[in-house]
């Protein structure tokens, strides 16, 4: 399967963001991705239903929203009236993760869950079934920029596997400090879903750079 590309606008200027979309949209990415932050489950703060709902008017790309909130079930439905496709929800902040993702499924959204780098992949295997994708973080989440945990290439590899024994189409996402230098061997490792904010939003031509890193 050809990977995905998913810029996260987290890296893009703010001031600009309806060309930024604009440029998304006749770029080669395949997703949009929205980093929620609550300034609680992680120290930073983002953006919230305004910003989204506003994106998801221009947007002609799915858009692939993270959540790294606390109690994120609160709010699962006003995600989706904003415009989310593709709703991921952090394992670490859900009390009951087969309802949650029960909920998201049955509000139209595809469910995906993340893990932050301390947490074993192995953890997820009851829940394989019910995901469409998993999101491993391979930095800290709450803040661009990070450089690239080495161990990743482990993590991803694990959760390969534990997909292949599975026998579901379960698709692993990674994001946090991946750009040409690391895609094609995160991409060996079982990636096929990349999010990637400054190496798209500092080069001097994002659309080239998204154009290059989607035919690595």
């Amino acid at each position: 399967m050809k990977h995905q590309i998913a810029p996260s606008i987290l890296n893009a200027d703010f001031l600009r963001l309806s060309e930024v979309i604009h440029m998304l949209n006749q770029s080669e990415a395949d997703l949009i991705h929205l980093d929620i932050m609550d300034g609680v489950f992680v120290p930073n703060l983002s953006f919230g239903f305004p910003i989204i709902s506003q994106i998801n008017e221009m947007a002609e790309k799915p858009l692939d929203v993270h959540l790294m909130i606390t109690e994120p079930d609160r709010y699962l439905e006003r995600f989706r009236d904003a415009g989310a496709d593709l709703l991921t929800v952090h394992y670490e902040a859900c009390h009951d993760l087969h309802a949650t993702l029960k909920e998201i499924s049955a509000l139209g959204m595809k469910p995906s869950v993340s893990l932050k780098p301390e947490t074993d992949v192995s953890v997820l295997q009851p829940y394989l079934p019910n995901l469409d994708m998993v999101l491993i973080m391979t930095v800290e989440p709450g803040y661009g920029g990070q450089s690239f945990m080495e161990e990743s290439y482990g993590r991803v590899q694990q959760l390969r596997d534990m997909i292949r024994k599975a026998g579901v189409p379960t698709v692993i996402e990674v994001d946090g400090g991946i750009g040409r230098h690391n895609l094609h061997d995160l991409k060996d490792a079982g990636a096929s879903v990349f999010v990637i904010g400054t190496s798209i939003f500092r080069a001097d031509d994002p659309a080239a750079m998204i154009s290059e890193l989607k035919h690595m």
